[in-house]
């Protein structure tokens, strides 16, 4: 693995490696594809990885107005990755559905008729996708891993790619870029990939759950013990603002927010929010508690929500004043 520009590059046998032994406080729940569509593979040297990395970053800053570049890894036809915004970020990827996500972009234009996609990419993205399910416990299904297609560009409603989308991943990426071709393509290779792991259930996983909180400072440092006179930890970036945090033990007003290492967050920094998952074949999401205001984004069956406020039977999702009717929602 090398490092330049504040990336990091390295093959799928490192990234896999460096995965496991990566700290994340952010609570991940899906897995967004994307293609980049411009730069392609005819600008990919087979060397300049940092550089076009930089590029996009540069325009994401510049021309975007993004903090930061848009997407957490990009991935190369060679095979290779390079690291991108913090995974402890919410990234810049999907209208409306960003929170508690992860970006891959795959360097390349994958519609009909344009880039091929190699042997080393395929498997590249194939090994990262499993990898990143086995990480955070991600069950291989269209609920779960996403493909930009599938979202309305301006309201970021998920209508499946039948009205105002991008064809991102491409209209060719592992054979389509609709929910159909993802689930005869797509998942049967990550779930082969994942050499016989089961991904447990939400149920299962959090059976050692007390509660889980969102973050309400900017940042919000993470110490290896209970106190603020403690040692920040080194293995884990501070939880930034909106994040969700699952917690385990509580302590003096401490929260302990791995199930395996003592990395603890002062308590007084967070509030509580409520996981409920959609009971709806589609859930719509409205700019306020009510149905006169705004649909700005759908659910589908399955999605898991964290609940910040509650009015009138309608149930605040996230900090953007996103607001669901309650009786769709399972607890």
């Amino acid at each position: 693995m090398t490092t330049k520009f504040g990336f990091n590059l390295m093959s799928i046998d490192e990234f896999e490696n460096w995965l496991a032994n990566l700290r994340v406080a952010r609570t991940i729940l899906y897995i967004q594809q994307h293609h980049t569509w411009s730069p392609s593979y005819i600008q990919f040297k087979g060397n300049n990885q940092f550089e076009m990395q930089k590029n996009m970053k540069a325009y994401h800053v510049g021309e975007n107005g993004w903090a930061d570049i848009g997407q957490h890894f990009s991935t190369f036809a060679d095979g290779s990755i390079v690291t991108g915004r913090s995974m402890e970020k919410t990234p810049a990827c999907i209208l409306g559905f960003n929170s508690n996500s992860v970006c891959m972009e795959h360097v390349g234009n994958f519609d009909k008729g344009k880039d091929t996609m190699t042997a080393a990419h395929k498997d590249t993205i194939i090994r990262m996708t499993a990898a990143l399910c086995k990480k955070f416990g991600i069950e291989v299904n269209s609920n779960k891993i996403v493909y930009h297609h599938w979202f309305d560009l301006s309201s970021g409603v998920r209508n499946n790619g039948t009205k105002n989308n991008k064809t991102c991943p491409g209209t060719n990426f592992f054979g389509g870029n609709k929910v159909n071709d993802c689930e005869q393509n797509f998942l049967p290779l990550v779930s082969a990939a994942l050499n016989g792991v089961t991904i447990p259930s939400v149920s299962t996983m959090n059976t050692d759950v007390l509660k889980y909180v969102y973050v309400t400072a900017d940042t919000l440092n993470i110490r290896e013990a209970a106190t603020s006179q403690a040692k920040k930890a080194d293995d884990r970036e501070p939880a930034l603002l909106g994040s969700i945090l699952r917690v385990y033990k509580e302590k003096d007003g401490w929260y302990k927010i791995s199930g395996s290492q003592e990395h603890w967050v002062n308590g007084a920094y967070t509030k509580p929010v409520t996981r409920a998952t959609v009971n709806a074949s589609t859930l719509n999401v409205r700019s306020g508690a009510g149905n006169t205001f705004p649909k700005v984004a759908s659910l589908t069956q399955g999605q898991e929500v964290f609940i910040r406020d509650e009015n009138n039977g309608w149930s605040k999702i996230n900090a953007d004043n996103r607001w669901v009717k309650k009786e769709f929602l399972r607890f």
